[in-house]
């Protein structure tokens, strides 16, 4: 049985469609205000469960001899980290307890680096405490992802301006795309286990692009000229 922790987003959606193809036991781990409507398409367990809540937790991946996990960053927590990492000490606390055979957690490029990387950081912490869950453990380290930059197309489009985090605007950096993410993260789950743990595997696409990029790609399909523009953290969301 596979468990997988944060099942309603796309990356765990798209695990779950290709383990359930190889016609592995899958049981999708959510919480309750989840969307649970794609879910039940695939044709799978579902369990609910207070990711806050370790005896939560514990019960809704108990018999699973492979757990994936996928911490969610809460944007609009007063403390987006802190968050996280209660989070994260509850997970550690559930499989603690139900000792899967193999764990895979969704990480972060940079996660081993362990200060100045904003909220990068909750990954390296989340790294640091699964470190010390026994049986084997996957670090899927992933890079930026695609879909993120929907967050500021809105606004994009009403200014002319896309907002970016990169500095400078035409600096190349990886990216991949969710639902690629979710499927390399399936591959790892059904390939024969390596002795290595913990095992760090990186995933981005095949090419990098700068946020001049997006903004081209983003003009050529709005039919209006998006400039990409560097701004500082403070300002806002966004990729």
């Amino acid at each position: 049985m596979f468990a997988i922790l944060g099942a309603s987003g796309k990356v765990g959606r798209a695990t779950i469609g290709k383990l359930r193809a190889q016609g592995a036991p899958v049981r999708a781990v959510v919480r309750e205000s989840s969307n649970k409507t794609d879910l039940e398409a695939l044709d799978c367990e579902i369990a609910v469960a207070d990711f806050h809540d370790a005896e939560a937790i514990a019960n809704a991946i108990k018999g699973a001899s492979a757990v994936q996990v996928i911490c969610p960053v809460n944007n609009r927590a007063n403390d987006a980290r802190k968050d996280m990492a209660n989070i994260i000490d509850a997970i550690t606390a559930a499989l603690m307890a139900s000792h899967p055979e193999t764990v895979l957690a969704i990480s972060d490029y940079g996660a081993h680096v362990d200060s100045g990387t904003g909220i990068t950081m909750a990954f390296n912490y989340m790294e640091a405490r699964f470190s010390a869950v026994p049986g084997r453990l996957i670090f899927l380290r992933s890079a930026e992802h695609m879909q993120n930059w929907g967050r500021v197309f809105k606004l994009a489009l009403e200014t002319g301006m896309l907002p970016s985090f990169h500095h400078p605007v035409s600096k190349l950096f990886p990216t991949i795309s969710v639902s690629d993410l979710g499927l390399i993260a399936a591959d790892l789950l059904l390939e024969k286990p390596v002795e290595t743990t913990p095992r760090v595997v990186h995933a981005e696409g095949p090419r990098r692009y700068s946020a001049i990029d997006v903004a081209a790609s983003l003009s050529e399909i709005s039919h209006r000229q998006i400039v990409a523009k560097a701004v500082p953290e403070s300002t806002g969301s966004q990729c």
